[in-house]
């Protein structure tokens, strides 16, 4: 089904002729005064030919044919062309929209995408800092796949370093077996924390533990079962809370499957001349090839630019993450042939990815596939400060989702004091994760934001339970037409009342909000838009009766009820949130 932004730029770009490259593009208009949708095709036209915008836009709008789905265009401001939809128009797409079960969603040029998020530890419980490339990431995929594209889903799980050679020696003499059947995550922490601890102030105590991760290196037949059995047991606690939130993955590869590939990665580097020797270590250094502000091979201090290499291995003759990312898309690109590498992490790895991704164009600027860092900021506490618990510890992700849910489920218990209480504790189970969700997914992901229980857990405002809330009221809706035996008129659009009009075309905007979610990454411009269209329906039901309409009006407005309730479930799904059916 064709969006009617996509009908817009068909009729436009024959209008403008030759635009010189420059992309003929129509967006819904931030301000409905003036239209529906509109183009700034014509200003910049006349920035590259130094002409007058508003006579390109007047040249543009004598040579379209909109006739069959808009008013005259108009122009606004410094040459702007507005469109306004015509009711008639607006019927015709809705009724199109109606049977269609991808609710107005085009399917795109399929592309093949990688995603890389989440990465939790092992040997460490998942906490906080996890949530954001978590829910970003698999909301990302969730998208990626209802557009149409192929989508693998790869958790980089952190299995190797030196933080093992402690482990496996905490494992030998300070393990305690009963706590660690009772709590393995938690016992794993107890003992990492304690052998680090010693290893700081006693040196025998880091030569002990150097010498048990180079036994794990040279595949040391007891150590290595050691290994295993704490990633087993890490991989539970894994699986455990990615049940809880509804979240798989194709592929779980950790840094240690990509060992193998390692030393040739550092080879290939030094042979081609992109690395060299550096006070024994290995390193990659700026080629001049970029402007010194843009080169991420160089720092500025107040003696002016200096390096900044990247290192691909130590002295020692170990590896690192630089080492271990390359190899990582070496594979992805053997192995899933991708249009684009997608990684999600912090911020604080900027630089990082930066590095590796020109590192990785300097080794193979023949593989022509997209990396790109989708990376975020931190959760705040209400503090302003780093979100931890009252006593200053990183907070856990499983105690987080219980309290989320706990929460939800006194407000449910409270809302509902007749509903049973497994139903009450269902429906907080889905409030309460769906609304850490959204709280997480809402934000522009590049900048911070305050985790506050109050404001997340609101049944007012741009939340998850107000527009859950939203689609259990809908849903409400018939089933009290089913109660009072009143059947719809198939096929029935009849659009009369401005508001009716204002929520089809917020419906029409569904399958032109989603495309334009992976052009920069950005699941919140889903989020905004289902507030709106929650926005949007309230007014519409304020202004419109539905079960007390006659028809054909009411057969209309609860096409429109259930076209709604449909977009605002799918859309929260493709975040990763369900919807009860009641509240």
């Amino acid at each position: 089904m064709e969006t009617i932004q996509a009908i817009l730029e068909s009729k436009l770009r024959p209008a403008v002729g030759d635009s010189g490259g420059l992309p003929v593009t129509v967006q819904a208009a931030q301000d409905t005064r003036f239209g529906d949708y509109q183009t700034n095709i014509a200003m910049q036209l006349a920035k590259a030919r130094k002409a007058n915008p508003r006579a390109i836009a007047q040249e543009i709008i004598a040579r379209l044919d909109v006739a069959e789905i808009s008013e005259t265009p108009e122009i606004a401001g410094a040459g702007f062309i507005n469109f306004r939809i015509k009711s008639e128009a607006l019927a015709t797409h809705f009724a199109s929209l109606v049977s269609d079960p991808r609710l107005g969603v085009p399917q795109v040029a399929p592309r093949k995408l990688v995603i890389d998020f989440s990465s939790p530890n092992v040997a460490k419980p998942m906490h906080v800092g996890h949530i954001r490339s978590t829910f970003l990431g698999d909301a990302l995929a969730r998208i990626g796949r209802f557009l149409g594209h192929s989508v693998v889903t790869d958790n980089h799980i952190g299995d190797w370093g030196t933080q093992f050679g402690m482990l496996c020696l905490a494992w030998k003499t300070i393990v305690d077996k009963a706590a660690l059947e009772r709590d393995p995550i938690g016992e794993l922490e107890r003992i990492y924390k304690l052998q680090n601890e010693r290893c700081k102030s006693d040196s025998a105590a880091m030569d002990a533990a150097r010498a048990e991760l180079v036994k794990l290196q040279n595949g040391d037949a007891e150590n290595h079962a050691i290994w295993r059995e704490m990633i087993r047991l890490s991989q539970v606690q894994f699986d455990t809370i990615y049940r809880r939130l509804d979240i798989n993955f194709d592929h779980t590869l950790g840094e240690s499957f990509y060992n193998p590939w390692l030393k040739d990665t550092v080879n290939e580097l030094v042979q081609k001349g992109i690395a060299r020797e550096s006070d024994g270590a290995i390193c990659v250094f700026s080629d001049s090839s970029v402007p010194e502000k843009e080169d991420p091979f160089l720092i500025k201090d107040e003696n002016g630019w200096k390096p900044s290499p990247a290192l691909v291995q130590k002295a020692d003759g170990a590896s690192n993450y630089t080492t271990t990312d390359l190899a990582t898309i070496a594979y992805r690109v053997r192995e899933f042939a991708p249009d684009e590498i997608i990684y999600v992490t912090d911020g604080r790895q900027q630089l990082h990815f930066r590095q590796f991704f020109t590192i990785w164009k300097r080794l193979h600027p023949d593989i022509a596939v997209k990396l790109s860092h989708v990376w975020f900021g931190s959760i705040l506490g209400e503090d302003g400060k780093p979100f931890k618990t009252r006593s200053g510890d990183t907070v856990k992700l499983a105690d987080l989702l219980d309290e989320a849910e706990e929460r939800a489920f006194k407000v449910v218990r409270e809302k509902n004091p007749e509903l049973p209480e497994t139903e009450c504790r269902e429906i907080g189970r889905i409030i309460g994760l769906g609304a850490v969700k959204y709280a997480d997914l809402l934000p522009n992901r590049q900048g911070d934001y305050v985790f506050s229980w109050d404001k997340l857990l609101s049944f007012q405002g741009n939340t998850a339970p107000y527009l859950q809330n939203a689609y259990v009221r809908i849903r409400a809706i018939f089933r009290k037409a089913a109660e009072a035996g009143i059947t719809t008129q198939a096929g029935t659009v009849n659009l009369t009342e401005p508001a009716e009009l204002e929520l089809v075309k917020k419906l029409a905007q569904f399958g032109e909000t989603l495309p334009a979610i992976l052009e920069d990454h950005r699941p919140n411009l889903l989020c905004n838009y289902l507030f709106e269209l929650a926005n949007a329906y309230h007014s519409f039901y304020e202004a419109c009766p539905v079960l007390k309409a006659d028809e054909p009006a009411r057969s209309s407005r609860l096409a429109l009820s259930d076209a709604t309730a449909r977009t605002l479930k799918t859309g929260l799904g493709l975040l990763g949130i369900e919807v009860p059916e009641r509240m």
